[in-house]
């Protein structure tokens, strides 16, 4: 996927999200462990609804924004050569697929506050800040959530996931 513009960079978000909300699903219909197949039910809405938010700024954002080239930010970003996501959940345990999903969440984030020390145009810094928030307070919601559905069925958690 070309990435030029924060445009590209918000596309790649929402496909990020239906991605590892579609490798999600599929995994929960495979994983032996009812526990973790909820947990990865559970997580695919949460990838759907941060996919839906993404995608609204996508429609709504300032088209100067939108607009501002940022190609020479992100050329060496890792995580946007990554964009299918194909992480396999069906194997792993509740805290494996916290540990996956935490990660994939922090590189999304990094890019995002990679970006945004590099843009000169403040509407474009306050999209870029705005997402990163959203990014950041749903990861928190999910591990928080994670680590008291464990606590429930008796999983214990990492401690990395009880930062959040």
């Amino acid at each position: 996927m070309q990435i030029e513009t924060i445009r590209d960079v918000l596309n790649w978000t929402v496909l990020f999200h239906k991605n590892l909300k579609d490798s999600l699903n599929q995994s929960s219909e495979q994983n032996k462990d009812e526990g973790a197949r909820m947990m990865l039910r559970y997580l695919s809405e949460h990838e759907e609804s941060l996919e839906n938010i993404v995608q609204g700024f996508e429609n709504t954002a300032d088209v100067k924004a939108l607009n501002t080239w940022c190609f020479d930010y992100i050329e060496k970003h890792s995580i946007i050569e990554r964009v299918d996501c194909n992480s396999l959940f069906e194997e792993l345990d509740i805290s494996d697929i916290m540990d996956k999903i935490v990660n994939h969440h922090e590189q999304v984030i990094e890019l995002y506050i990679h970006i945004y020390s590099r843009v000169d145009i403040e509407s474009a810094k306050t999209l870029l800040d705005t997402i990163k928030d959203i990014e950041e307070n749903e990861i928190k919601r999910i591990v928080q959530s994670a680590n008291h559905y464990s606590f429930c069925v008796g999983h214990e958690l990492d401690n990395r996931q009880r930062i959040y």
